[in-house]
């Protein structure tokens, strides 16, 4: 007996055409099967590509290029180099969970009306012990902790779920696959976010001017890279989302300076 077609595929391939991209996997197919690799080895010939067994693809997402682990699976550094040759709509859909799991499925659950979303509100009320702390962020704080913790450098989902201050992901922003609720990531980054809102102030006066420089300073650490060590250790300073997080803050105070004229 065949065995039925999963209704997130099925939904899926009604919406393939010659060539989609799923987050950071282009997609072609060919005939019954299908053709799958990095979308920036896109033009590349299939001899220079390592060929995978669909069942290594799973290892391939585990790990950058440089052989860090990636927790996040969503991240934008997935592997490149490579092509797998799904032979059916099945290994397809195993390929793709392999890369990014759960992906097919939310993708088929957010085409629901309305979607099944869980907004951060509703998410956090229920935390106990340590996460129960989420809930003291103000919508502000919210804003500012999912506009760095989700940002298209570190993860690929379209956001779906919002707050008070926060509308979701524009569809160019990020992929086809939607987060439909915080994540595990998200909300340790809103603890800490709150823990450094309690933190005692220093006390300090800083002209216009060197919030500028202050910004300057984080888009250029922001745009090299920085070593922020392991990708959820947001104790380090240096942690890529703790800089965006404190860019925003220095927009929002630069845009509370008064306007003067500028004499140089």
């Amino acid at each position: 007996m065949a065995r039925p077609e999963n209704p997130a595929l099925a939904a899926f391939l009604a919406t393939l055409t010659d060539t989609v991209l799923f987050a950071q996997v282009l997609i072609t197919r060919r005939g019954t099967a299908f053709d799958l690799r990095h979308v920036i080895d896109k033009e590349a010939t299939d001899s220079v590509l390592e060929l995978l067994p669909v069942e290594s693809l799973r290892d391939l997402a585990s790990h950058t290029q440089d052989g860090a682990f990636r927790p996040l699976k969503s991240a934008p550094n997935l592997r490149s180099g490579w092509r797998a040759l799904p032979t059916s709509s099945q290994e397809l859909m195993q390929a793709l969970d392999h890369v990014y799991p759960g992906g097919l499925a939310d993708w088929h659950a957010a085409r629901q009306v309305p979607p099944p979303v869980t907004h951060y509100r509703d998410y956090v009320n229920r935390q106990t012990g340590m996460y129960r702390i989420t809930q003291m962020l103000t919508d502000t704080q919210v804003r500012d902790a999912a506009l760095a913790a989700c940002h298209k450098d570190f993860c690929l989902k379209q956001r779906l779920w919002g707050g008070a201050e926060l509308p979701p992901d524009a569809t160019e922003e990020k992929s086809l696959i939607p987060c439909l609720e915080p994540c595990p990531i998200l909300l340790e980054f809103a603890r800490k976010s709150m823990r450094l809102e309690q933190e005692e102030k220093a006390a300090a006066s800083v002209s216009q001017g060197d919030l500028e420089t202050l910004r300057a300073a984080l888009d250029l650490a922001l745009a090299q890279s920085p070593d922020g060590g392991r990708e959820a250790d947001f104790g380090n300073p240096a942690n890529p989302r703790r800089l965006r997080r404190l860019k925003l803050l220095v927009e929002r105070w630069l845009a509370e300076v008064p306007e003067k004229d500028d004499k140089g």
